[in-house]
């Protein structure tokens, strides 16, 4: 068993990921990624496990700083870096990390790219008994990263930061390399020294800013087999002059001293690519990486030997599997169904309520047709969600009709199903909770009930018109319902009830509060700001109804307001799991992509 287990380190990784994924668990990068524990950092950047919640796969990001405080960088040199990059990033190869996308601002560059199931060359070593690898290891080793670079090379691109950290090792056994064209990126930061590598691993030309060319990553690469072989790097060093004088005096000891894995050929050839003087070295990365290998042992021996010894492998922050990753996501993203059948449930629910209690004066209450139009209307809210509404809307509008056809019915008829209409086609069709926003008020004779749901779902405009809607909607229904089949009297006493000031007053909250909610929901799209925003929308609506009622009757709550302002906090409770189950807002629009599906 080569294989050991640091408890110590375990238990202070897996601590220090936990604290990560407090702290970035609430955001999304980018607007798309959500961010699962910081996998590394060097001096150049950070590696971040994340979540593409768009794709729904898991992905790395390497989040790099363009502009150190320390260092006055012109953005030319950067912008002109950052072209290299994304262009080095394009090359594709089985040995190389696939790179998704390149993104930029002020501050840093984003590469996102390929996930590695696995465990860097250095965290591997860092596990193995003796820090060594075997020939036949190390002979895969240097066979894929050869590869690597050789079809690279061909491609007119350099790595020129080979080391092992940049050295991926999978669970099925691959290892690939990645960061290419970070080393440009970095020389244009001033990481590095200005010479874009790291110490140890560079060769002196770049160490002394010179021309450089094939032969850097071969020195590099000679030197990470090395430290595989030996378990120590023969050119480390605190600074790079300290590590340039190691260079230049050459390792103190023979490497087939060292090692026994080795030929007197692949000694020779390891040798002769650390040499201080380019012009000593193998001429390519092809001769260097056939002759090493060939005189270290089975490529595939040592490939089925390190995906062995990875499996043995337990991972830090508890495992690493697919299953793992997605038990920490947020249910929508575990379940990108979920958020969106809950709604179709909900809203199929209320369309359903509503079209009982209005369709009983144009059909009956209790009799056959009317249970049939329910469950109508329920199955047909279920296949088309936005739907709801306009049946809902429709069932109100027949039974006004029905039971009173003067002008005053007639025209709040028309100018109700106008101003829906037009509601309907600038948010209802688009978002499927609004039919909840719209008809639950209606249904429950609480009009404080449209905002909470226009805040979870909505942007502040729309939320704001929504809300308004709603509470009129339900103000009429409210009105109109205890008169029974006779609502004539009812229609002409609406201008009068509705001009009253605590009327006023609690109109007014529902979409100031609905909009307030919604913007600090969309403003930072966080699970920590939909609960905010919901909370923030709950003590609107009650501090209005407080205000209306002590207008009205003088701070005397009446057993229906209390309820009334339960109901809406109620409701708000509802929605804050909701906002857990949804997880942080993804870009505009990108939510409904999620739930499409259901």
């Amino acid at each position: 068993m080569r294989y050991r287990q640091r408890n110590g380190e375990r238990r202070e990784r897996r601590s220090s990921a936990s604290a990560s994924d407090q702290q970035s668990s609430q955001e999304l990068l980018l607007n798309r990624y959500q961010v699962m524990e910081t996998r590394g950092a060097d001096g150049f950047g950070t590696v971040l496990d994340c979540w593409d919640t768009r794709l729904q796969r898991r992905v790395a990001i390497k989040s790099i700083p363009l502009a150190p405080q320390d260092q006055m960088t012109s953005r030319q040199i950067i912008g002109e870096a950052l072209d290299e990059a994304r262009a080095s990033s394009k090359i594709a190869n089985p040995n190389i990390v696939t790179m998704y996308d390149f993104q930029s601002d002020e501050d840093y560059a984003y590469l996102v790219m390929e996930f590695i199931d696995g465990l860097t060359l250095s965290e591997f070593l860092a596990r193995i008994e003796g820090g060594t690898l075997t020939g036949d290891e190390c002979a895969h080793l240097v066979t894929s990263i050869g590869n690597a670079l050789a079809f690279a090379h061909k491609n007119r691109v350099l790595h020129l930061d080979v080391k092992p950290s940049n050295i991926l090792l999978e669970r099925s056994g691959a290892i690939k390399l990645c960061d290419f064209g970070m080393a440009t990126l970095a020389s244009a930061t001033g990481y590095g020294g200005a010479r874009g590598g790291t110490v140890g691993y560079m060769p002196p030309e770049q160490i002394n800013g010179r021309l450089v060319d094939e032969r850097c990553d071969v020195f590099s690469l000679a030197v990470v087999c090395w430290q595989a072989l030996t378990g120590e790097n023969p050119f480390s060093a605190g600074t790079a002059e300290k590590s340039l004088e190691k260079i230049e005096r050459g390792p103190r000891q023979d490497i087939s001293k060292l090692s026994d894995d080795l030929t007197d050929e692949a000694a020779q050839a390891i040798t002769q690519a650390i040499s201080a003087n380019p012009a000593a070295r193998p001429p390519s990365v092809e001769a260097f990486a056939k002759t090493v290998s060939s005189g270290l042992g089975d490529p595939r021996a040592g490939a089925k030997s390190i995906k062995s010894l990875l499996a043995q492998s337990v991972d830090d922050s508890g495992g690493s599997s697919k299953a793992h990753i997605r038990k920490r996501l947020p249910l929508s993203y575990r379940y990108p169904w979920l958020l969106g059948a809950l709604i179709r449930v909900a809203s199929a629910a209320a369309t359903a309520w509503a079209v009982y209690l209005t369709s009983a004066a144009y059909l009956g209450r209790g009799t056959q047709r009317q249970l049939v139009a329910c469950a109508v209307a329920a199955l047909a809210t279920l296949a088309l969600t936005p739907a709801g509404s306009i049946l809902a809307i429709a069932s109100l509008v027949a039974a006004v009709l029905g039971t009173s056809a003067g002008a005053g019915a007639v025209a709040l008829c028309v100018i109700s199903c106008v101003a829906l209409g037009v509601w309907w086609l600038w948010v209802g069709k688009a978002d499927k909770l609004s039919s909840c926003a719209i008809i639950l008020p209606a249904c429950t004779l609480n009009p404080l009930l449209g905002a909470p749901v226009a805040a979870f779902s909505e942007s502040a405009l729309k939320a704001a018109v929504t809300a308004l809607i709603s509470w009129m909607l339900a103000f009429m229904v409210a009105t109109l319902a205890p008169l029974g089949p006779n609502v004539a009297p009812g229609l002409s006493s609406l201008p009068a009830k509705l001009l009253t000031l605590p009327t006023l007053i609690s109109c007014a909250s529902a979409p100031i509060a609905a909009a307030c909610g919604a913007l600090v929901t969309q403003r930072w799209r966080s699970v920590r700001s939909g609960i905010v925003g919901q909370f923030l929308c709950a003590v609107l609506l009650a501090s209005a109804q407080l205000a209306a009622l002590r207008v009205e009757n003088g701070d005397v709550w009446s057993p229906s307001n209390w309820v009334y302002s339960l109901a809406a906090l109620f409701l708000c409770v509802i929605l804050c799991f909701m906002v857990v189950v949804r997880g942080p807002l993804p870009t505009d629009g990108e939510v409904e992509k999620f739930n499409e599906s259901a």
